[in-house]
């Protein structure tokens, strides 16, 4: 199964296989079992047909004996000679002669025998040697006594011509004056013609055909059962109801199928036996040619299978494997497109992804590049060499000593804020920190421009120990000074708020200088969010604008999109600069 579940085009073949192979076995296993009814039903119908036929011809033979025996039993010639009393050698002559005559034609009569009840001798077609009639009749047959006519059972009988087996018709002959009984008459059915009659039904190979009598007693058959004396002795347990129809007896593989019919006006059975080895054989040949069959479909369908997989899966297995040996440190390569189907657009869309990969790897290159000049550019704006740092330093103390306290307040300051500029090369600092460079920033600001603007500060205390990206404040308050409250006369008022949001922290810059028209927030805004491009960037360097931009793009390159500045601004009135940022613990970890 591993071997299947590792390849797309084993599992399809092998799943298409199988959806083909159970289905077809199916319908195989469901027409060879219609095929083997419709067998047995055939053969059932063509036997009861077969069996009829030979009823028929057994009825035209009962009756043409019957038919005989009338004729014999009014005949004048046959009554004279049974009412005289004498011996009359030329009447017995006479008698033989006409009896001879009758069985000529007839060749399924053995004999005709007629029976004197006075003391003539019998006179018959043939000699009679020895007869086990007398046994049926329990008496002589001279002086049989019998009202009704009726058929013996299957006996044997020796005369002139041989030994034969019969069947005899018994029928008193009675005289036409006074009606008293003057003999009887014998006419008997060679089994031997019945037997190649039965032979001649044409039932299967194996099978064969068995004539009785009410009593079960077997009166002739095919060769296999003209030994067996009763049905019981040959079919033991045999349970026949009805005058016409088909069972089946016994089981596995002596399983045999019984038809069955009546012969009219006698009550005889004709009794087909039938081998369900037979059908056996026939389905067997079915069986072979539905295999041949099933086998040509499932190559067949095997190869049509096969080969459209490899049409579906070939371009797949050739995309995996271009994909395999591209170098991921190169460009990726564009696959061409053959098809129009779903594996062509599944190309398509590889294709579209690479090209779109390749752009976002040269976007990340750039954003990356410009995040650490954005950082450079931010340390440079705010003029931190060490040796500056160290050199006002210097200058601090030397005011101290000649108590020029504003010029040492206004250097310390100043130091502060460069030491808090280079930070060790950090950039990240704590909310408190970053808070602590505005105010320096601002206390220089007040110095240089007296009575010109007042600094707020209000920031939550939790906030104080969060982390955040440093140098956000400061451009925005300078922002603040130098387009809004410097252009105006007055003094004004800066505010700077931080507080808690959700999971975020809130940060806002508001002044109330002269504000922004709508025209130049419009202007500032598409300068926020175009593209990056270095001749304007030094543009922006010349016109003083590039601490806002530089802010934002720093937010959206450490935050995310969302990030970035928000500015709300009324001409004449003040301006709101505002961003929210994720709270972030010391290290960076939110």
């Amino acid at each position: 199964m591993r071997w299947i579940s590792s390849s797309l085009k084993r599992k399809l073949s092998f799943l298409l296989l199988l959806s083909v192979l159970i289905p077809l076995l199916a319908l195989g296993l469901f027409a060879y079992n219609m095929a083997a009814t419709a067998t047995e039903e055939k053969a059932k119908q063509s036997g009861k047909s077969l069996l009829r036929q030979t009823g028929t011809n057994l009825e035209f033979i009962v009756q043409d004996i019957e038919n005989m025996s009338l004729f014999l039993i009014g005949q004048k010639d046959v009554q004279q000679y049974l009412s005289s009393s004498g011996e009359n050698a030329v009447k017995q002559t006479q008698m033989i002669e006409f009896l001879s005559n009758l069985v000529f034609s007839k060749s399924y009569i053995s004999d005709i025998t007629i029976y004197p009840q006075s003391q003539s001798h019998p006179v018959s077609n043939t000699t009679i040697f020895e007869t086990e009639l007398s046994e049926l009749t329990g008496e002589d047959i001279e002086h049989y006594q019998s009202s009704t006519k009726w058929w013996t059972s299957r006996y044997e009988t020796d005369t002139a011509a041989g030994v034969k087996q019969v069947i005899s018709l018994v029928r008193p002959i009675r005289s036409l004056n006074s009606f008293k009984q003057i003999g009887t008459l014998v006419i008997s059915l060679n089994e031997e013609a019945v037997s190649k009659l039965m032979n001649q039904a044409g039932i299967s190979a194996g099978g064969y055909v068995v004539l009785s009598n009410e009593k079960g007693q077997i009166l002739s058959g095919s060769d296999q059962s003209r030994s067996m004396m009763t049905m019981e002795a040959l079919l033991p347990g045999l349970t026949i109801r009805g005058n016409a129809g088909t069972l089946n007896y016994g089981h596995g593989e002596s399983k045999q199928t019984i038809l069955y019919d009546t012969v009219a006006d006698v009550g005889w059975r004709l009794t087909g036996v039938m081998p369900f080895t037979e059908y056996k054989a026939q389905n067997n040949y079915v069986l072979q040619l539905m295999a041949i069959v099933i086998i040509f479909s499932v190559l067949l369908v095997a190869v049509l299978v096969l080969y459209f997989v490899q049409r579906v899966t070939n371009p797949l297995i050739m995309l995996t494997q271009f994909l395999k040996h591209s170098n991921p440190e190169e460009p990726m390569q564009t696959y061409p497109v053959e098809t129009m189907d779903e594996v062509g657009q599944l190309v398509r869309s590889y294709n579209k992804l690479s090209e779109r990969i390749e752009g976002l790897t040269e976007q990340v290159k750039l954003e990356e590049s410009s995040k650490k000049e954005a950082d450079m550019h931010a340390l440079q704006a705010q003029i931190n060499p060490h040796f500056l740092y160290n050199t006002l330093s210097s200058i601090h103390w030397m005011a101290l000593m000649n108590q020029d306290e504003k010029t040492a307040d206004m250097v310390g300051s100043l130091s502060d804020f460069m030491r808090f500029s280079l930070n060790n090369g950090e950039e990240f600092c704590s909310v408190e920190q970053e808070v602590a460079h505005a105010g320096h920033y601002a206390n220089i600001q007040s110095i240089r421009f007296p009575d010109k603007f007042e600094l707020i500060v209000q920031v939550d205390q939790e906030l104080m120990d969060l982390t955040m990206l440093k140098l956000l404040l400061q451009p925005l308050i300078e922002n603040a000074l130098i387009h809004g409250i410097q252009k105006k006369a007055e003094a004004g008022l800066i505010k700077v708020t931080a507080h808690m949001q959700g999971l975020f922290m809130s940060f806002a810059v508001e002044d109330t200088g002269v504000g922004i028209d709508s025209v130049k927030l419009a202007a500032i805004y598409k300068e926020l969010h175009g593209p990056d491009d270095r001749k304007k960037e030094r543009d922006r360097l010349e016109r003083g604008s590039y601490g806002l931009r530089n802010v934002h793009k720093r937010l959206q390159l450490h935050y995310g999109a969302e990030a970035g500045l928000r500015i709300e601004s009324l001409d004449g009135i003040g301006t709101r600069v505002s961003f929210s940022i994720p709270m972030l613990h010391e290290g960076g970890k939110a």
